[in-house]
């Protein structure tokens, strides 16, 4: 009788026992489980902060509002439509967008996947292309080819024999929008402005700009040259990465002086910028600081305006404004957009 009940006790102790190392064995294979997510994740993470590879397929369509892997994790990606409370533009057909670039929060979208003519926009890509394939040091010669543009476009009144630095061109550009400058950091880059185009296109690819094909180097208004609201912001975004383009997109004015003409001697040409934030015609709402970006207007694309500013802590927002009807309404659409940003 006594080792029956001692038997009962000790069958009794070891399910005891077995209960307890089931528990214990649960225990650990939920903390390795956890532990194993982590991993995952952080892994993850990791993945989404490489650099984006120009070979992987990219889908941007409006439904992806999430990150996609092949970009930076620095990126927004944002549904084509976006609503604001009190945020109304002139026109329904206007691209418009305002992303905070720190948090990567699209604070407005709208038809920022639709095609749209950039106009002078457009030489954000000539902009990019001159700082990582040029040498500003470099003297240029200015021909007759670099003129050959359609009456009434901007240009910095350079002339056939004028000698500048790939410098002055660059200045020229980016703060004046001038035409003849595009074509001759084009043409003295791509060796034929045809094989510049190739390489903006190529550039463009590897930017993620599925939406975009240009077809010339400044903007001038072509049925093949064309971009959207999303892929001006991954331009500017890239572009921004450069402090020598944005401390020349910042500045209000730009003095040219050309080494030599054809008439043997040098001239001095004024040039303002483009952007009236810039220049003291428009003023940003209260509290917005304005560091710069880029205009563009054709008949055909309206008025845009590229801009990247922060708001008076010192975060940085990018606002682009494309087909806006006329000036007034681009201005006064930026305005309602930069509003945002301090609200």
């Amino acid at each position: 009788m006594k080792r029956t009940e001692q038997a009962k006790s000790k069958g009794k102790h070891i399910r005891v026992f077995n209960r307890l190392l089931g528990i214990v064995i649960a225990l650990m294979l939920v903390l390795l489980g956890v532990i194993g997510f982590l991993f995952y994740q952080q892994e993850r993470e990791l993945d989404l902060s490489e650099a984006f590879q120009p070979e992987k397929e990219l889908n941007l369509n409006p439904e992806s509002a999430g990150r996609a892997e092949a970009f930076a994790a620095d990126l927004c990606v944002s549904p084509e439509y976006v609503a604001r409370e009190g945020v109304a533009l002139t026109s329904g057909n206007e691209k418009a967008l305002l992303f905070n670039l720190e948090t990567g929060e699209s604070l407005f979208a709208q038809n920022i996947y639709s095609q749209a003519y950039p106009a002078s926009i457009t030489k954000i890509m000539t902009a990019i292309l001159a700082l990582e394939k040029g040498d500003m040091g470099d003297s240029v010669t200015i021909t007759r080819e670099d003129l050959d543009l359609e009456e009434g476009s901007q240009m910095s009144g350079l002339a056939a024999g004028d000698q500048v630095t790939m410098d002055q061109l660059f200045h020229s550009l980016v703060v004046y929008s001038a035409n003849d400058a595009a074509m001759a950091i084009a043409r003295h880059i791509g060796g034929t402005v045809e094989n510049f185009v190739d390489m903006m296109n190529q550039k463009a690819r590897e930017l993620g700009m599925t939406g975009t094909h240009f077809a010339n180097p400044h903007g001038l208004h072509q049925e093949d040259h064309y971009t959207t609201a999303y892929d001006v912001y991954l331009m500017l975004n890239y572009a921004s990465k450069n402090q020598k383009f944005m401390d020349t997109a910042h500045l209000s004015s730009y003095t040219l002086e050309t080494a030599g003409s054809e008439d043997g001697s040098g001239r001095t040409l004024y040039l303002s910028s483009t952007d009236q934030y810039l220049t003291g015609v428009q003023n940003p709402p209260e509290g917005v600081t304005v560091l710069g970006g880029k205009t563009g207007t054709t008949p055909e694309a309206g008025s845009n305006l590229a801009i990247l500013a922060q708001n008076a802590y010192g975060v940085p927002y990018m606002a682009v404004i494309m087909n806006a009807p006329y000036g007034a309404a681009l201005y006064g659409d930026m305005n309602l957009l930069l509003q945002q940003i301090n609200s």
